[in-house]
């Protein structure tokens, strides 16, 4: 397995973890954004954890735990136009985005599972 550095999931994580912190740095429901910054924060922390391991079962264990996190911030994301953080619109970016990525960390479990 290369760096998890050199994977592309890991470097989405890391750009959708930015785009959260950037939306919400001003959002005063302290408890919200906490828990959406938390969440978003441990996809990336997964899949760097889980590629530390140099070990596939480790790997998809890890990479399990960050859908798990993405499924998060997309539900949260869900939430947001209804509370009235952020537009309708970009809602739907974010959990395109969302989509986007754990279909890829998906993909990424399938191609380990059947190594």
């Amino acid at each position: 397995m290369k760096a998890f550095e050199d994977l592309r999931i890991w470097q989405d994580a890391q750009t959708l973890a930015v785009d959260v912190y950037v939306l919400f740095k001003e959002n005063k429901d302290f408890g919200f954004r906490d828990q959406i910054q938390r969440a978003v924060i441990s996809i990336s922390n997964n899949i760097a954890e889980g590629a530390e391991y140099n070990s596939d079962k480790m790997m998809i264990r890890y990479l399990r735990i960050a859908k798990g996190s993405c499924g998060e911030v997309k539900n949260m994301f869900y939430l947001c136009p209804k509370l009235g953080y952020c537009s309708n619109e970009k809602g739907k970016e974010m959990i395109e985005k969302c989509k986007a990525l754990t279909n890829a960390i998906g993909a990424f479990i399938g191609y380990l599972d059947n190594k």
